[in-house]
């Protein structure tokens, strides 16, 4: 038995410190504590996810955005980076896909939050952190209050303020947060400088923000410090296995820094591991890995686990605002003056495709759905219904919690709690390391004043399991003391209906207090002052109504764990629904956008008129894709490649170089020709390229517009957006040899059995069809 006792009385929070937030009367006030934020008079729990405008073309926002709320993303981070706007001095653009204001006002049509980064150093991999080359140049110390680096920014602050003006909080707009510079750790009196001018530039915000991680030194109270954490690091070496760091994020505790992220930019050591001071903000990331970019000399594979098991842990640890970067994968821009990645040819240590930032995240670079949408659509959906309250919980450690991030044998859990209620989170996964199962897995929580023992009989919870199970936790009128099952949200309704799934192949039981009356598929006895649910067989028919001691009536409905990962819910037909589909789902004004290839049934509850069938409680609709078989395209062999590279170490940081454009002269080049009716109406149609090699590069009439670090999977482009040029000039693609004695590192289950490798395996056209449904009674 595994035992905790939460201790029964929680300290309040530290009000009125910060020199943050709404003035109180303002309606929606959002305010910040020491512990979460309220809104609306109420602890509110954003759910942020990072997409940049710049690097993603202007037509298709709307459209990722809506898939971005569908995840259950609440506000949007966006980088303003500055030498996508001021390439030249004096010289500002904000056309096209570098309209700001377009992009703010589109996520404020759909009900989602904005948070600017304005830098003015960002970073995001790009070239000079999102510095200009003429401010490197100029005769000043930049990211210092150096008055002659400040007279440089002030104009960029002023162009960001105009362009978001009326849609700041103060005009009802949906700008909630401003993050100045990044990863700045020794300069606190220069964020206050830049907070100061861009307020006088009419950005504001209630609550600032700073990147907190590697011991930043903050000016106090002025900011909320925001951490991160990944599940790989292309910025670390070549060397195999994780990167030490990274095993950190997956162990439950208090801490909340990652002093790797940014280290290979630091000039300065940090030192210290006091956390203290932390005590006076919230726990709120903005960068937990959502993904991990592709450096040229470490190509790491993210598994939808890694990222989602990551995120369960810093819930269980005490996050209050879920940050995930890249949360939608983009592409760099090319400059008027230079390529515009990060690279070791500007002095960074890492050498960055040209033009990839698909970032292996939950939306790609070119909107594909990954499998970590579903994994961490399926956090969100219970973070929508239960984030308030977690937002107040704190985080209580088991006695055996282990020691250091070098123990694999002891079962990570925690609780959150506010002394009454709270949740229990377990993770046993751990990027490239497996972990053993646990056997005679019992949890015994002391809170408020009752022993909760789950499961009534012992367990096994298996290697890559982690799942979050609710203690006393209100169900409509009653009150679930115990369950062996995830919570999904609620069904709004004249009667309520909680949505649970099972974990890990774990048996569900449901333990209420005596006072819950339970009728459905199931076995109910009382058991003393207890009401115990069990023999439940999860799926689309487990319903379980329920009447507390007033009449007051509720639901329970359990998911088996695979239904569970194709739920999405909505306002659709008049009524708060769950969907469940194979294929990824939008829900958007009043119809259901249904996406990619196959031809199954949508599952819908509570069922709408116009369903033709049912599953247990759902209705059924058909939805079918595009009929037909997908068009081919011609690919011809134009030239083989010559010798494979010899290995280029970057002197500076002893790192390998990516091949440069002379190197693609000794490339194989195929030209891939698409036939017209590839494309129909505005759907997007992808080019996969199942190939092994080193780097890849895709050109259009000459002009490079995608390119590929090998890693293992299959490479795809987007071909929607370059639709004229496609049909125009055909795709040619140029692929390069690995070599035998290539320093980078690759996940071993795609190392290549022998080098040099080469090897264009297919060439296919996958086109991504939209089925639209809207509602017919009749």
């Amino acid at each position: 038995m595994r035992r905790l006792d939460v201790p029964a009385l929680i300290p309040p929070p530290m009000e009125g410190h910060l020199r943050l937030g709404d003035l109180p009367h303002q309606p929606d006030a959002i305010t910040v504590n020491s512990r979460y934020l309220i809104r609306g008079g109420r602890p509110w729990f954003p759910i942020m996810g990072e997409f940049h405008y710049g690097r993603y073309p202007a037509e298709e926002w709307r459209e990722e955005l809506l898939k971005v709320r569908a995840g259950g993303v609440t506000a949007v981070a966006t980088y303003i980076f500055w030498n996508l706007h001021e390439e030249r001095r004096g010289v500002f653009d904000w056309s096209g896909d570098r309209d700001l204001r377009r992009f703010v006002t589109t996520c404020a049509e759909l009900g989602l939050d904005v948070v600017v980064r304005i830098g003015p150093w960002g970073h995001g991999e790009s070239r000079n952190g999102g510095f200009p080359d003429w401010v490197l140049a100029a005769d000043c110390v930049p990211r210092t209050d150096d008055p002659r680096y400040i007279e440089l920014v002030r104009p960029l602050f002023e162009q960001i303020g105009a362009q978001l003006s009326g849609l700041t909080r103060g005009h009802g707009g949906p700008v909630v947060a401003v993050q100045v510079e990044n990863e700045l750790h020794d300069q606190p009196g220069h964020l206050v400088t830049l907070k100061r001018i861009a307020q006088a530039a009419g950005i504001d915000a209630p609550l600032w923000t700073a990147t907190g991680w590697g011991h930043a030194q903050l000016p106090p109270d002025e900011v909320i410090p925001l951490f991160g954490g990944y599940p790989e690091a292309a910025w670390d070496t070549a060397h195999d296995g994780s990167p030490q760091q990274s095993r950190a994020h997956y162990f439950f505790g208090p801490g909340r820094d990652d002093d790797s992220i940014g280290a290979d930019l630091r000039t300065t050591e940090v030192t210290g591991s006091d956390e203290s001071h932390l005590a006076r903000y919230p726990f709120a990331t903005c960068e937990l890995g959502g993904g991990m970019y592709t450096s040229y000399h470490r190509r790491p594979i993210i598994e939808a686990a890694d990222i989602a098991a990551l995120g369960l842990v810093k819930l269980g640890s005490g996050s209050v605002w879920q940050g995930y970067y890249m949360y939608h994968g983009a592409s760099q821009k090319i400059g008027a003056l230079s390529t515009l990645q990060e690279s070791h040819a500007t002095g960074y240590p890492n050498d960055c495709p040209v033009i990839n930032y698909d970032f292996q995240a939950p939306l790609g670079e070119y909107g594909q759905f990954r499998d970590s949408f579903r994994h961490l659509r399926l956090q969100h959906l219970w973070l929508a219904a239960d984030g308030p309250d977690l937002a107040t919980m704190t985080l209580a450690m088991p006695p055996d919690a282990p020691a250091d991030t070098a123990d694999r044998e002891t079962l990570r859990w925690c609780v959150r709690s506010d002394g009454r209620s709270g949740f229990l989170f377990v993770n046993n996964h751990q990027p490239v390391e497996t972990l053993p199962d646990h056997e005679e897995v019992r949890f015994a929580v002391e809170l408020g004043g009752r022993e909760l023992v789950v499961p009534r009989e012992p367990v096994t919870v298996p290697s890559g399991a982690y799942f979050v199970w609710p203690l006393a936790r209100p169900v409509g009128g009653n009150l679930l003391l115990t369950a062996t099952a995830q919570p999904m949200g609620v069904l709004e309704g004249d009667e309520p209906v909680h949505v649970f799934c099972q974990t890990a192949g774990i048996p569900v039981e449901l333990v209420f207090d005596a006072a819950t009356e339970v009728e459905g598929p199931a076995t109910v006895e009382r058991d003393g002052d207890r009401l115990v649910v069990s023999d439940l067989a999860p799926g689309t028919g487990c319903l379980l109504r329920m009447r507390d001691a007033a009449g007051a009536r509720a639901a329970v409905l359990v998911l088996d764990a695979g239904q569970a990962l194709t739920a999405a819910q909505g306002r659709l037909w008049g009524a708060d629904r769950l969907v469940l589909s194979e294929r990824p789902v939008v829900i958007e004004e009043g119809r259901l956008v249904v996406y990619g290839q196959g031809s199954s049934d949508v599952r819908i509850f509570p069922a709408p008129a116009s369903a033709t069938g049912t599953d247990g409680v759902f209705g059924l609709l058909p939805a079918p894709a595009a009929a037909g078989q997908a068009p081919e395209a011609k690919v011809e062999e134009v030239r083989q490649a010559g010798p494979a590279r010899p290995p280029v170490i970057d002197p500076a940081s002893g790192r390998a170089s990516a091949p440069t454009d002379a190197d693609f002269e000794q490339a194989a080049v195929y030209r891939v020709t698409v036939p017209r009716e590839a494309f129909t109406g505005e759907e997007e149609v992808l080019l996969r390229l199942d190939w092994i090699g080193d780097v890849g590069r895709a050109y259009l009439g000459g002009r490079l517009v995608a390119d590929q670090f090998w890693y293992g999977p299959a490479w795809e482009i987007g071909l929607r957006r370059f639709r004229e040029e496609v049909l125009e000039h055909g795709i040619e693609i140029k692929l390069l040899p690995l070599g035998a004695d290539a320093p980078v590192f690759l996940s071993p289950q795609v190392r290549p059995a022998t080098r040099p490798a080469l090897e264009l395996r297919s060439v296919t056209l996958v086109p991504v069809p939209r089925t639209v449904i809207v509602e017919d009674a009749g």
